[in-house]
């Protein structure tokens, strides 16, 4: 397992947890304070091109935790995947950014510089962070009205690497190259319309731009882990599992789970899609094996604490191969139905003459029923009734915490 992020409760306590982040939100604001984004018109003051300082302490931190970020994940000291990465709603996002950097022209603030302001009780900071405050309660009292458009265009996690198609370390030394120019082009912009003297090329800057590039071509020569490789380091923990049968659950226990209105039950069906068409229990989703690492962050954005994932196959070789992926990418809550769809039509299915056995030798995990027709879930073995069955069996799930969202950027 990745050593980070570090599992803050579990060393600390919830109130040392607590303890640990206000420490680390005092030390962000203290930071903006002293490079001045307390002050509203030296943060107004970017968009007259007159003084940058907001664009270049910005965009160092970006590049600096991005550097780290990629390097310490190339290195397996960090699991990406943990990492909240806000989804992308396109013109949503498009329609925001316009409004919050309207106001910012306007206030001299964002969201998270009017709080700065407003700790050392500048008035107008106070001012500004109590009209966001407002904004917040007429969004939520509004939101309603145009939800079809705030859910619209909506891409999951993208970043910019699954945008251009190009590996993690060509994007990082691209953005650290363009930052430094921006840093350039910022200084030029400085002096022309705000008459600053250009600064002295010191030791110190010199070095943090050699340390950054050091850093972006060393995640491009270090790469990042595949799928495969993060199986490797977690293998000898989760093979044991599968071992000793402890992910793989009764069709009994799937059945109480699915019926259970405190479980979010995703069931993910890795079949070929003729077997699927032919018999699939309701709800269960399609998801070719060779499709599942692809969808994973889409998978990991609408778990809740609550969700839990079943993945099927005819027995459980494809499904086991699908939890593996699954699990090396960091999925929680994940499980195998126990026999596959086999084990689940013998339990479920045995008393319908509509689905026979059928006398096929096992193989290519064969699905081992006969049906007349493909019934998809249009069949009483698709979607059981809970309370119609009394199955005797081990419960196995037991909820993992996930990471959840969290605030970012300027917000």
């Amino acid at each position: 397992m990745s050593p980070f992020p570090l599992p803050l409760d579990a060393m600390f306590g919830h109130a040392g947890a607590y303890f640990v982040y206000m420490l680390i939100g005092f030390a962000f604001g203290y930071v903006l304070e002293i490079s001045g984004f307390a002050i509203s018109t030296k943060l107004a003051a970017q968009f007259y091109f007159k003084d940058m300082t907001v664009l270049k302490v910005m965009f160092t931190a970006i590049i600096v935790a991005m550097v780290l970020i990629f390097l310490a994940t190339g290195l397996g000291l960090l699991d990406y995947n943990l990492i909240w990465v806000n989804p992308t709603y396109l013109w949503p996002g498009i329609v925001g950014g316009l409004i919050m950097g309207v106001g910012f022209i306007v206030g001299g603030f964002c969201p998270g510089t009017s709080l700065v302001s407003a700790a050392t009780f500048k008035i107008d900071g106070i001012f500004f962070a109590v009209g966001g405050l407002f904004g917040i309660f007429l969004f939520g009292e509004t939101v309603q009205s145009f939800e079809a458009f705030w859910n619209s265009s909506y891409f999951g996690r993208l970043t910019l690497m699954d945008w251009l198609g190009l590996p993690t370390g060509v994007v990082v030394i691209g953005v650290v190259l363009m930052a430094l120019f921006m840093f350039w082009g910022g200084e030029q912009l400085e002096r022309i319309f705000g008459g600053q003297p250009q600064p002295q090329r010191s030791w110190g800057r010199r070095a943090g731009v050699a340390t950054l590039l050091a850093g972006a071509l060393l995640v491009a020569l270090i790469g990042q882990p595949t799928t495969q490789d993060k199986w490797v380091r977690l293998a000898p923990e989760k093979e044991a599992l599968l071992s000793a049968r402890d992910v793989q659950i009764h069709p009994g226990e799937l059945l109480a789970s699915l019926a259970d209105d405190q479980l979010n039950v995703i069931l993910l069906d890795v079949r070929d899609e003729a077997d699927y068409n032919l018999f699939h229990l309701r709800r269960a989703r399609h998801l070719s094996l060779d499709k599942v690492t692809a969808t994973i962050p889409d998978l990991q954005l609408e778990a809740g604490a609550n969700t839990v994932y079943v993945v099927m196959s005819n027995d459980e070789r494809a499904a086991t191969e699908a939890w593996k992926l699954l699990v090396a990418e960091s999925v929680p809550n994940v499980y195998i139905l126990e026999g596959g769809i086999n084990n689940w039509l013998t339990v479920f299915g045995h008393d319908d003459p509509t689905v026979q056995p059928t006398p096929t030798p096992p193989g290519n995990e064969p699905l081992q029923f006969i049906f007349a027709s493909a019934v998809g879930d249009r069949h009483s073995a698709a979607d059981p009734d809970a309370h119609h069955y009394e199955l005797e069996y081990t419960p196995k799930i037991k909820l993992e915490l996930k990471r959840g969202a969290s605030g970012g950027g300027c917000g």
